[in-house]
């Protein structure tokens, strides 16, 4: 059986994003820019209907009103880089992880550099949070968006998540994003 990938483009603070899936998941969402990104195939169908509930929660996010996703994702990869992406998703909004601490939650506690090249093939930005993983010393290093867009959604988390301890916002949300591993 054959599937379709739809996509759409998602008006953000940061740009326009561009996501795409297959009617049931999410399988990508890029940032302008994105490192590596070349656009929809010819074979892509554009439509907006498919992602009626991602442009809610990321509305709900950038309003400040959403720290976790809860929408079902299916990203294509190896076993260490799924596993390394299922960690993303445990990172809790507006805080940080350095490779080197991915590395020894995944089991291999000297693959800093392998986490961090399987942190840059993450195709699902944002909801899967790869923006939250930095280097030794709080250093700012790589990011397939663009450094400039890594800095904003960390300040962006930081400044929402001060809000909501002062009582100014209020947060909903329903669950973390759930990776799904594509069937052959």
């Amino acid at each position: 059986m054959t599937t379709t990938t739809c996509y759409s483009y998602i008006d953000s603070p940061l740009g326009q994003l561009f996501i795409q899936g297959d009617g049931q998941f999410v399988t990508g969402l890029y940032l302008p820019g994105h490192k590596g990104w070349l656009g929809p195939d010819a074979s892509w169908q554009q439509s907006n209907a498919p992602f009626v509930e991602v442009r809610e929660q990321l509305a709900e996010y950038f309003a400040g009103q959403r720290q976790e996703f809860d929408i079902p994702l299916k990203i294509a990869g190896t076993p260490f880089q799924l596993r390394v992406w299922q960690e993303l998703v445990q990172i809790p909004f507006g805080t940080t992880s350095t490779y080197a601490q991915l590395a020894q939650r995944v089991g291999k506690p000297t693959a800093s550099r392998a986490v961090g090249h399987a942190n840059g093939r993450n195709p699902i930005s944002i909801m899967v949070p790869c923006h939250r993983v930095i280097g030794a010393h709080g250093k700012l290093t790589g990011y397939a968006g663009g450094v400039d867009k890594k800095e904003w959604l960390l300040a962006w988390e930081r400044t929402t998540l001060a809000g909501l301890h002062r009582g100014s916002s209020r947060n909903r949300s329903s669950g973390r994003s759930v990776l799904s591993q594509p069937t052959r």
